[in-house]
């Protein structure tokens, strides 16, 4: 099954609704709110277990029968969920032996969610019984638009359970125990492993970890949810052939599984998003999780499941800091010009007590009178007039991007790894901040896979991949010795998909093909600052750096490090006979001096990287169309040329748009403009 299999309805909006949790009252005024909202959708079930199956084996399904009735009146379309992400107390009570277990050896009970053991039968077994349960009732239910299965796949557990599974995935992935202490090399540190049992999943010990034994079992972890996916998928597409299913990724932060393995097992790509940063960092982060999430789905549309109305999250300082009147607007277009094809929210109605129960949502605690509420109305009032952008593209991505960046889970979860020369070698904020500095140029990129199609970009960036393969090291020379533009940073390529270090030069999956040799990397401490001959600012990382066949763009000065000394390459460049760049950078540059270098690469490839004046500008296909979408941050008034039509004003666009500060405009574009 594929997106096409959707049936246009336009954009979907609404947000997750739990009707197990209020008297019939609030049902009645929740209904009368969605109308008055213009609510197409309602996500239902996400944590019902309880409800739904108050003893094992004996279902109680009158109350969502009652929703769905009600819903289906109402003309709202339901997503219905599993509600496998937390299970009910009577589980802990009977299956200890499922719950999740620490690495430190502490096993959890329930109280809070995701309390269970994803490699545990009995979880196993649980999960299978409501999830078939709940496709048996309502798979031909007229209400239902989807399945969302589970909800933020992520636990991992330890444990005797957990070692069980473990040992037979490295007896699949090795084979036998020689193969699997070379590949770990036990011979360091006294490991050597002479019997199955003595292989554990790797838990608390004395000091450092063998750090092969903790990237196998990240990558087991991920398959055993990988698996825990497929169950359910198997039963509902027996039971509920044709609706279309998907489960919601919790992004940028959590990295527990394949997001591409994952992708795959689903119709729709589905997203939790929450803003990280109250100030300008926010907007890009909202375009950072939805080029991650069209990228996921393939290029076709994808569905915002989670977005906040107001809350703002600040992690360091343990506030929930509020979103100023017109954001949420301007977030929700930010995600449609991405390729969404709809915005739900979490949640529909604050609840009076619980753990998220200060968690915004459509209607406040305080009600229908308030800031909130009639932001939402004035949405969903405005979202039917942009139903055709919703639409699944002909012919081709819902967004053309040229330009790449290379995202892997096993890249993460290998950077992840402790005693790493550096704590600045991190994989996702590596490439949140070149993903950002393309958002400053006004170039949207998508994010690939290092064995995905490359010859779909112009310019493919790989700003942190420390393990790269030989058959994915051959893929990226290909693309560059085919005319791509490739731009590879530090310490990328030192090791292989095992973690061995690759001799004779650092950065050795690139160092040919970029046509250096890296003698020594030579980390900087916290603060500290170097200049490069081009007068360009850069920290956390340098490397004495020799030329192989490339010419240096520009080098380190009298201020490096007397191992790197000035004079030494830091930027260089090395054209290849069909066309095709590398690049190579041997430092961490300041935002300002990696937007300046990254317009330079992405020029020299033919893309357009026009800078940001305010105004984030996006190109959307939908049907036969194609489409502006822009989205004015700032608070002065923005002009682009355009000509079409505005889908919100209903006016011509013949010209210069203006876009008025804090507003958006959407032009569905004339043909062979």
């Amino acid at each position: 099954m594929t997106f096409e299999t959707i049936r246009h309805e336009g954009v979907w909006f609404g947000g997750d609704y739990n009707p197990e949790q209020w008297p019939p009252a609030v049902l009645d005024e929740d209904l009368e709110l969605m109308e008055r909202a213009g609510i197409t959708t309602v996500t239902v079930g996400v944590f019902a277990w309880s409800s739904l199956e108050p003893e094992p084996g004996r279902f109680e399904f009158g109350w969502l029968d009652d929703a769905l009735e009600r819903l289906t009146a109402a003309g709202i379309g339901v997503v219905l969920a599993t509600p496998t992400a937390s299970p009910p107390p009577w589980f802990s009570r009977l299956h200890p032996e499922g719950l999740p277990v620490t690495a430190d050896g502490v096993r959890l009970i329930h109280g809070s969610r995701d309390t269970y053991n994803p490699a545990a039968p009995a979880y196993r077994e649980a999960a299978a019984r409501i999830t078939r349960a709940l496709a048996e009732r309502y798979g031909s239910h007229p209400a239902l638009r989807m399945w969302h299965l589970h909800n933020e796949y992520g636990t991992v557990s330890y444990g005797p359970v957990t070692d069980v599974a473990f040992r037979e995935w490295l007896r699949a992935r090795y084979g036998d125990l020689s193969r699997l202490n070379e590949a770990w090399n036990t011979t360091f540190w006294s490991q050597v492993y002479g019997d199955w049992r003595d292989v554990h999943a790797p838990q608390a010990t004395q000091y450092l970890p063998n750090p092969a034994h903790v990237l196998d079992f990240k990558r087991f972890s991920a398959d055993v949810l990988l698996e825990r996916l497929r169950d359910q998928v198997a039963i509902v597409r027996e039971l509920s052939p044709g609706v279309p299913i998907t489960t919601n990724f919790m992004l940028p932060s959590w990295n527990h599984y394949d997001q591409w393995a994952f992708a795959r097992e689903l119709d729709v790509v589905s997203i939790d998003h929450y803003l990280d940063d109250p100030g300008p960092a926010g907007e890009v982060h909202a375009a950072f999780g939805a080029d991650l999430a069209r990228s996921f789905a393939g290029g076709a549309p994808w569905l915002l499941m989670e977005q906040a109305t107001s809350l703002v999250y600040d992690y360091d300082g343990g506030r929930m800091l509020v979103k100023e009147p017109g954001r949420m607007r301007r977030n929700t277009y930010q995600y449609l010009a991405r390729g969404a094809m709809g915005s739900l929210f979490f949640q529909w109605r604050s609840p009076v007590v619980g753990a998220e129960f200060f968690h915004s949502a459509m209607v406040p605690h305080v009600g229908a009178d308030s800031r909130l509420f009639r932001e939402i109305e004035q949405l969903g009032r405005e979202l039917p007039r942009v139903a055709e952008l919703a639409m699944a593209p002909t012919d081709g991505p819902v967004v053309d991007s040229r330009v790449a960046i290379v995202w892997s889970a096993d890249a993460w979860w290998a950077a992840d790894t402790r005693a790493m020369p550096s704590a600045d070698v991190g994989f996702l904020p590596a490439v949140r901040r070149v993903h950002t500095a393309l958002w400053e140029l006004g170039v949207v990129a998508d994010v690939v896979a290092p064995d995905g199609d490359l010859s779909r970009y112009d310019v493919v960036l790989v700003p942190s991949l420390l393990a790269v393969s030989d058959r994915d090291a051959a893929a990226f020379a290909d693309f560059a010795h085919s005319g791509g533009h490739l731009a590879v940073w530090h310490f990328a390529g030192s090791t292989d998909e095992r973690l061995h270090v690759r001799p004779g030069t650092y950065s050795g999956a690139f160092a040919d093909l970029a046509g250096v040799r890296v003698e020594e990397h030579v980390p900087l401490r916290d603060g500290e600052r170097v200049t490069l001959s081009d007068g360009s600012t850069a920290e956390a990382w340098t490397e004495r750096l020799h030329l192989r066949g490339a010419t240096a763009v520009c080098a380190y000065t009298d201020d490096a490090h007397p191992v790197v000394g000035p004079g030494s390459p830091a930027i260089t460049e090395r054209p290849l006979p069909g066309g095709g760049r590398v690049h190579y950078l041997s430092t961490r540059l300041a935002a300002g001096d990696l937007g300046r270098h990254l317009g330079r690469i992405v020029r020299a490839a033919g893309v357009e990287a026009r800078g940001f004046t305010g105004l984030e500008v996006v190109y959307r296909r939908a049907g036969t169309s194609s489409y502006l979408v822009a989205i004015n941050h700032s608070r002065e008034d923005g002009t682009l040329e355009a000509h079409g039509t505005d889908l919100i004003t209903g006016r011509v666009a013949a010209g210069d748009v203006v876009v008025p500060a804090g507003d958006v405009a959407v032009v569905r574009l004339e043909e062979n403009t």
